[in-house]
């Protein structure tokens, strides 16, 4: 059984009413799926199974939370209440006993194994953002700065137009102005500074 030392270290952070819980839900997905590999994602357990996102489970003050990535798929719990398929769980007795969670578990896993998994709606693209004024007229001014702007994803180039539109005082604008026309003419994108992270 492969376990996560940062979800031990996890369940040990928790309330203490919610470390049992947690342990034993951990508990119940290892017995049901032997390989089932464990990570932490958006700061809480994460479950997969094949490669594919299993469960999640997380704790906080007054109640813990499990829920099964495909939930649409399966027939469990009181969607709806708080995160996950078993609403608010404040005590082992809000959860199915052991039997009946590992196969859940196990319906689960054979969603996965069965390669029929619901595709995510693609979302429309978003229109091309509007230049504000004054970006224009720099880039107007620095051909290099326009010929890097024009060769940017959408996504991109509205990241510069909304940063520079969202200026409320002119000073403002104009040091982000500043920046942009700098960062743009070096190739890189609004949040350069993030994307080695």
């Amino acid at each position: 059984m492969a376990t996560d030392p940062r979800i031990d270290a996890y369940i040990e952070r928790q309330v203490e009413f919610a470390r049992p819980i947690l342990t034993w839900l951990r508990a119940r997905l290892h017995a049901a799926c032997p390989e089932v590999e464990e990570s932490i994602k958006w700061g809480m357990p994460a479950f997969s199974h094949r490669g594919r996102p299993l469960a999640h489970m997380a704790g906080f003050q007054r109640h813990a939370s499990f829920g099964f990535w495909y939930r649409e798929q399966l027939a469990t719990g009181k969607e709806g209440e708080a995160m996950g398929q078993f609403g608010r769980i404040e005590s082992l007795a809000d959860l199915p006993d052991e039997a009946g969670l590992e196969a859940q578990v196990r319906e689960a896993m054979a969603l996965i194994e069965s390669g029929n998994l619901p595709k995510r709606e693609s979302k429309p693209p978003k229109p091309e953002a509007e230049v504000p004024e004054a970006l224009a007229e720099a880039l107007a001014r620095d051909p290099l700065a326009a010929e890097k702007f024009d060769a940017f994803p959408p996504s991109a180039r509205r990241d510069y137009c909304e940063w520079i539109a969202g200026a409320k005082q002119a000073g403002t604008r104009d040091k982000r102005l500043a920046d942009a026309i700098a960062w743009i003419r070096e190739g890189k994108k609004r949040h350069w500074k993030y994307e080695s992270c």
